[in-house]
């Protein structure tokens, strides 16, 4: 799998836990230079010291802010020439009903969720254009495909991740450019602990110890896109734990 991975240049967004943790641990495995980046940078930091990568490859980056998500993909290409792959993972998920009102939780979502995949697209694809390659992943989720009571604007932020990903792989055709979505249902990751209802946070904690699979079978369908040769765009991948109904 390694043969078009190994020296690609691959900048991840939430990498300091979860999917993104991950992922770059696969990832390095496989040859890949990577640029991490998350907000919680002794973290990141640790996990690049651990992967034998160099202390420029962690990078303390909010994706809700423009330029920050700017100066992460800058480093890629200030480090290596170029950016192969950037991978729009970070997220969150703090279910609740519309009832509720918790207008601070949707704008966060919609913040993290959509704004910062399109800050991602908006920093990576001048350089990817310029190039005439490169590889977006964005990550959905399943309730990008169907939504249940307690996730409407969750769910929301997440199809409108694959609008904004069909959108954007017909318009980056003169550029030979891939895109991907990966929409992945219960995996193990920090997703949970962002709810903030006490509630509707026990169900779905109850609900991914029952179901929730590794994180690394996330990094395995990102390996699975990324290695595929240049000729080939795999658009989008939706997975569930087999056990996971909905």
């Amino acid at each position: 799998m390694s043969q078009n991975i190994d020296g690609k240049v691959i900048v991840i967004t939430g990498a300091s836990s979860g999917l993104g943790e991950a992922t770059a641990r696969h990832l390095a495995a496989e040859g890949a230079k990577l640029i991490l980046g998350a907000r919680r940078l002794d973290r990141l930091q640790a996990l690049a010291g651990e992967l034998n990568l160099p202390p420029e490859a962690a990078v303390q980056t909010d994706v809700a802010d423009c330029e920050q998500v700017k100066r992460l993909v800058d480093a890629a290409v200030a480090a290596h020439g170029r950016v192969d792959v950037i991978i729009n993972n970070a997220g969150l998920m703090p279910h609740s009903p519309l009832e509720r009102g918790k207008v601070d939780d949707w704008d966060r979502m919609i913040d993290v969720n959509l704004k910062g995949v399109l800050y991602g697209i908006a920093a990576a694809l001048p350089y990817m254009k310029a190039q005439k390659s490169g590889h977006i992943i964005n990550v959905s989720s399943v309730a990008g495909h169907k939504v249940r009571p307690g996730s409407a604007v969750y769910a929301a932020t997440k199809a409108a991740v694959r609008m904004l990903s069909e959108g954007l792989r017909q318009e980056v055709k003169p550029y030979n450019i891939r895109t991907t979505i990966i929409s992945p249902g219960a995996v193990q990751s920090e997703l949970p602990q962002s709810i903030t209802e006490a509630d509707v946070a026990k169900g779905i904690q109850d609900f991914y110890e029952n179901y929730a699979i590794p994180a690394e079978s996330f990094a395995r369908m990102v390996a699975f896109a990324i290695s595929q040769p240049d000729e080939v765009d795999v658009n989008e991948i939706l997975f569930r734990p087999t056990a996971q109904e909905v």
